[in-house]
């Protein structure tokens, strides 16, 4: 554990120099694009579920945020739903979980399972890449699992994501330390581009089940618009 916690270290002190740049191009919406590489989709998973499970992966992310019965959860590129089936069952039937994917496919795969299983407490929604279309004030906890380094509009999505959250509710991310064209994103990249939509961070720890860390993320002051959101640089 000692050499996990200074390879985190030495991570976040490597990652250290993001910071907001103004060269950075802007959608249609106003929304800047991101200025550096985005990793493509390549999988409806992350690894297989039989090895995530053999190493207690599910648990440890849950517990570490704080996931408990009855609470009402997102689960955002849900994939084939690792996390959608055991968040259903962390939250109980008292609970809710909202599964959303970008990719049609995908999205039909889960929907498909979630029937099949009889999970009355998982609704599947299909999302827009710049908007997962998640009702406001609804969510204790959105999960976004080793798929945040995918998304080619982050800004725009976190933008529309800060509504969705309940008071008291947090974005919880799941990402590798390594750089976004290898399927990561460095801690201090990540702070940049919340910390740019307006969220402040809770906590960060590693998170070695995951092969990765976890990071909190909360709400903090107003929204800003989406001109005046600047870009971050790795």
């Amino acid at each position: 554990m000692r050499a996990i916690a200074l390879a985190l270290v030495l991570g976040l002190a490597a990652c250290g120099r993001a910071q907001p740049t103004a060269t950075a191009t802007r959608d249609a919406s106003g929304f800047p694009k991101p200025d550096r590489p985005v990793s493509p989709v390549v999988s409806a998973r992350w690894s297989s579920e039989p090895v995530r499970d053999s190493k207690k992966e599910a648990d440890a992310v849950m517990r570490a945020a704080g996931v408990q019965a009855g609470m009402t959860v997102a689960d955002i590129g849900a994939g084939e739903g690792y996390y959608t089936i055991r968040l259903a069952a962390r939250v109980g039937p008292d609970g809710r979980v909202l599964a959303e994917d970008i990719v049609p496919a995908y999205h039909d795969a889960l929907a498909t399972r979630v029937l099949h299983d009889k999970l009355d407490n998982v609704s599947v929604i299909l999302g827009k890449p710049d908007d997962p279309g998640l009702p406001p004030g609804s969510f204790d906890r959105v999960f976004m699992v080793h798929m945040y380094h995918e998304m080619d509009q982050p800004y725009s999505v976190l933008w529309h994501l800060r509504p969705s959250l309940k008071p008291g509710g947090e974005i919880v991310v799941i990402d590798a330390d390594r750089a976004t064209d290898a399927h990561g994103t460095p801690p201090a990249l990540l702070d940049c581009e919340f910390r740019a939509v307006g969220y402040r961070l809770v906590r960060r720890e590693a998170m070695p089940q995951a092969d990765g860390y976890l990071a909190l993320y909360a709400a903090d002051g107003a929204r800003p618009a989406p001109k005046a959101i600047t870009a971050c640089q790795a």
